[in-house]
């Protein structure tokens, strides 16, 4: 396939399309001689972008076509892919969503017709279907290549959709159990003396006996043996240990083809220490006597699946009384606790937030609560006595132990988190239960699960969001103390029960009474002085948490700081005393993340909220730089002393939210700030302000680290983009320039390295992991861009933009301002690139289409895919950037000749086009309007998530929190989203007329 040098063609465009993320080598595979036949048809490209992974497809695709034997072979298989919807669907399906899967099939070409039958039969097999399948096996690898085969089918219904998670998971349990009896007949087949002796039964455990297995995990057994007549009891036990032992090694051996999965037999009595095979009477003696609670636990599970099933059976039989038993044992729920809190703690430190099966919210915490829910009510109702999470938990709900509501989350979460392990598991056959990191695998596996739109961002909200499900029920069904409560919550109730309680939180807005109540008895129990004082308190304090989105998050985080300031003797005074520090902190705690993440950080600077309207206005730029200094010269080294200026940063950052916040919300003592324009206004400038002192301590400490009090070149920092136009936010990087330039007398080469060396040290410290946020240092406006020196002289600067600047830079240059280091030398930077923005002739028309040229491309090529264009505040229609390059033309255009519009501030600039009569009265307070609206959810989603973001949150309760922010009350999220497009719609009919459509 050829096209224009310089042009991309048609194909690269359409594989594009189609979810190829490497088109070029897409378009490579596709002229490959084995796809010349078919490279055009629109089925096979169609059905690859159905794929989980469709480069991964389309090379799985090829290396099978070139493993088949001859011209005939790949003709076939290609006809019968082209012609055969139901192949087609299997095969590019399981080649786009398994690695593992594929090299299998190119070792073993003729396989794919396993795909090609689509009867009821095939639709769902069961232990017979898999038995006859594994038929043919006579060795190790045989069973190995035939089970492959099997796990084919299995893999190929599941991602197509033919079955669900649940018929899956029992599917592959009964796979395994075909291949334990196709392993025990190898096994007796190579010593039959020893299976003349004994009668021997492999009852499967955990999720195999479940009925609920993954693609690759361990096997959990039990090994049952007993002597036949006439033998010796301890001959037929060590031929059955012998049996066992082989039919292990048969399924967990490494061959040519690999392995099938470990048997792990380390459930049965006494576990490692244990005999392998015991009889019937013995394993019955050792649970009445001396089995642990989770052992019972672990039987809920047990199923006979290989060699002698009735004596399997009898097994089963002679334990379950005593499974039912194991709610009566002493500690039992504590045990069981216990337990579950081992697990948690025995996961390492770097794992446990990827950690799907074990971790908080994992698959072990849904399973954990329904096993105990069953040990406690099975003994009296046999309805709940299932191996099967599912089934149990369903049982649960219908008999009245679960609430349907819970339940049926609890279902759905469990669903969607086993159903991502499959694909985890799926790809390489391996036995992990680790979320990837790697964008292409999260993006594969998204796409494998449904989610197409932003499959990344996608699959890591909704894992984060069904693993916040999972918790918090698990808490709440498993962790739950019959608690009394601890407070007076009503006039004349002088005390609740906790039943009472519970139904008041759940009034309020609680989501988790129960992990409420909990706080509650933390804070408020006792006869202490410290537990009085919260009972007056706590009252009052609900109902301002419950005003939020996030009550929960308020009393957690209120309880947080009380557990960290609790023993100071200020703390709960101020709270007391000082009415509006009270309110003040209910509203910063239950506002989001942002705020209470800075202040548990730091907790004494809750301080400021009692210090009236002096502790909560930011402090200028004058005031920060004068006690970063004088930190500076106190600190020992660089490191202390960025690390000192940080913290100021940090608590800055949380006076400036709190005032944001209160600002929003308002107080008894403080009404909500009416001028939207002006908090913004207020947040920028404080963050900007606080950005730029921050650096020139660094700086400071750097330079007297490294070279003393005087820098061997002079040193400036320009402030570029938002940071140069005051306009930051809490999550913005500092966008900015360096220059420098040589003292008298000093090397040219030596003033670069020192300033190279300044430079390189400033970020290292400003972004070594702490306990405060990282300053991020943005210089990538630079000439030449990241392929350009980081810093510069300034006649460099002035030789580049006289000969090589381009006009996107000189748009870029309009933000520039100096913000730290030598003030000559950064007025002089200002003085070289203001004849360069404020061309004196404006700027020519190829100049404005270049610039239209440049603002189309990032409209089409920089928003993120699968985001809602009308609700993206940045880069959406009618969002900051319409308004700011509509501005900043004009500014380009007029600036030389209007003195007003010589401003770095987006506000400032188009108050002074209307002021020249550029603009409308109209148009300009359409384009303000929109600009403040954007900025403002651009706090706010920062304020409620902690982190930054341009869209509005998927997550009801965060986007019920930025609607409360911007003043809308619960139950008007959805106003909050009318009123937006409606103002960016309007702001960007404004933007096309002047931008687009003025000359």
């Amino acid at each position: 396939m050829t096209s224009v040098p310089g042009r991309r063609s048609s194909t690269f465009t359409r594989l594009l399309r189609h979810g190829f993320t490497d088109p070029s080598a897409a378009e490579r595979l596709l002229d490959s001689p084995e796809l010349s036949a078919v490279r055009d048809d629109p089925v096979l490209l169609e059905a690859l972008g159905g794929t989980a992974d469709p480069d991964l497809a389309l090379l799985g695709l090829v290396r099978l076509l070139e493993a088949q034997t001859g011209a005939t072979g790949r003709q076939e298989l290609l006809d019968t892919l082209i012609s055969a919807k139901p192949l087609r669907d299997r095969l590019l399906g399981v080649l786009g969503a398994s690695e593992a899967l594929a090299d299998h099939l190119a070792r073993h070409a003729d396989d794919w017709q396993a795909l090609v039958t689509y009867e009821a039969r095939d639709l769902h097999p069961g232990v017979t279907e898999f038995e006859h399948g594994l038929a043919e096996a006579t060795d190790t690898v045989s069973l190995r290549v035939a089970y492959r085969r099997c796990l084919l089918s299995i893999a190929a219904r599941d991602v197509c959709g033919t079955t669900e998670v649940s018929e899956t998971a029992a599917e592959l349990a009964d796979l395994a159990t075909a291949t334990l009896r196709a392993a025990l007949a190898l096994a007796e087949a190579a010593v039959p003396e020893d299976a003349a002796l004994c009668r021997l039964a492999v009852v499967a455990m955990g999720k195999c006996g479940g009925h609920e297995l993954n693609y690759v995990s361990d096997v959990d057994v039990i090994f049952v043996g007993e002597a036949v007549n006439g033998a010796d009891e301890d001959k037929a036990l060590r031929a059955a240990a012998r049996l066992a032992a082989h039919m292990m090694r048969i399924c967990s051996a490494n061959t040519v083809e690999g392995t099938i999965w470990p048997v792990d037999a380390n459930l049965r009595p006494e576990g490692r220490n244990g005999p392998l095979v015991r009889t019937l009477a013995s394993h019955r003696a050792y649970y009445q006597r001396w089995a642990k609670t989770w052992e019972f636990q672990a039987l809920l599970k047990a199923r006979p699946v290989a060699g002698d099933l009735a004596l399997g059976e009898e097994y089963v039989a002679a334990l379950r009384p005593l499974v039912w038993q194991a709610a009566e044992r002493e500690n039992f729920v504590a045990d069981v606790q216990k337990m579950r809190r081992r697990v948690i703690d025995n996961i390492p430190t770097a794992e446990v937030d990827r950690q799907l099966k074990l971790g908080p919210g994992g698959l072990r915490d849904v399973e954990f609560a329904v096993q105990m829910l069953q040990l406690v009510h099975g003994r009296a109702d046999t309805s709940l006595r299932s191996g099967t999470t599912l089934d149990a938990l369903g049982a649960l709900a219908t008999g009245g132990y679960v609430g349907r509501g819970d339940a049926a989350q609890l279902d759905h979460a469990y669903r969607f988190l086993r159903s991502l392990e499959h694909r985890i598991q799926l790809f390489r056959l391996r036995r992990t239960h680790l979320v990837p990191e790697d964008d292409a695998d999260l993006r594969r596996i998204g796409r494998s699960l449904g989610l197409r739109t932003d499959p990344v961002a996608s699959l890591t909200r909704e894992w984060r969001r069904h693993a916040t499900v999972v918790r918090r029920l698990h808490e709440k069904l498993f962790y739950r103390p019959l608690l009394d409560a601890v407070a007076q919550l009503a006039p004349g109730e002088a005390r609740l029960s906790a039943a009472a309680a519970r139904e008041r939180l759940v009034a309020l807005g609680y989501a988790d009474p129960a992990a409420a109540l909990r706080h509650l008895e933390a804070l408020a129990s006792g006869v202490t002085r410290k537990a009085a004082i919260q009972r007056t308190l706590l009252p009052v304090l609900l109902g301002w948490f419950a005003e939020s989105a996030d009550p929960d998050a308020g009393l957690l985080n209120f309880r947080k700081v009380s557990d960290a300031l609790g023993k100071t003797p200020w703390y709960l005074r101020l709270l007391r005393d000082e009415g509006a520090a009270a309110e003040n902190l209910a509203r910063v705690l239950s506002a989001g993340r942002l705020a209470p993440d800075l202040l548990l950080r730091a907790p004494e600077a809750v301080a400021l909220l009692g210090d009236g309207e002096a502790g909560l206005r930011p402090r200028t730029r004058a005031h920060l730089e004068q006690e970063i200094l004088a930190a500076v010269r106190r600190a020992e080294g660089a490191a202390q002393a960025v690390d000192v200026a940080r913290g100021i940063r940090r608590r800055e950052l949380f006076r400036t939210a709190a005032t944001d916040i209160i600002g929003s919300y308002g107080t008894e003592s403080q009404p909500v700030e009416a001028d939207q324009g002006a908090l913004v206004d207020l947040v920028g400038a404080a963050v900007s302000d606080l950005t730029a002192a921050t650096l020139a301590g660094t700086l400071r400490a750097v330079v007297r680290e490294g070279w003393g009090d005087t820098l061997p070149t002079r040193f400036a920092i320009i402030g570029m983009g938002r940071f140069g136009g005051h306009e930051l936010s809490y999550g913005s990087d500092a966008d900015v320039l360096f220059v420098h330039e040589p003292r008298d007398g000093v090397d040219e080469r030596e003033a670069a390295d020192a300033a190279g060396k300044v430079v390189a040290e400033m970020r290292r410290l400003l972004q070594t992991p702490s306990a405060d946020p990282p300053l991020l240092i943005d210089a990538d406006l630079r000439p030449e861009g990241r392929s350009g020196p980081l810093v510069r002289t300034l006649g460099s600067y002035e030789a580049y933009y006289r000969r090589w600047s381009l006009v996107w830079e000189r748009h870029a240059l309009l933000r520039a301002e100096h913000v730290a280091g030598d003030e000559e030398l950064g007025r002089r930077f200002v003085e070289l690139i203001d004849p360069l923005r404020y061309p004196p002739a404006g700027l020519g028309e190829d100049d404005v289409r270049e610039i239209r040229r440049l603002k189309a491309r990032m409209e089409s090529e920089r928003l993120p895919r699968g985001t809602d264009p009308k609700l993206h505040v940045k880069l959406g229609p009618g969002g900051l950037s319409d308004v700011e390059w509509t501005v900043q033309l004009i500014q380009l255009r007029h600036a030389a000749h209007e003195p007003g519009l010589r401003t770095t501030r987006t506000r400032e600039a188009l108050a002074a086009a209307h002021a020249a009569g550029l603009i409308s009265a109209d148009d300009a307070g359409i384009l303000d309007e929109a600009w403040v609206l954007a900025t403002g959810v651009r706090n706010a989603v920062m304020l409620v998530r902690g982190r930054a973001g341009d869209t509005f949150p998927a997550d009801p309760r965060d986007l019920a929190a930025v609607g409360r922010y911007l003043g809308y009350g619960a139950g008007h999220a959805g106003d909050m989203l009318d009123v937006y497009r409606r103002t960016a719609r309007r702001a960007r009919g404004v933007m096309e007329e002047l931008f687009y459509g003025g000359s």
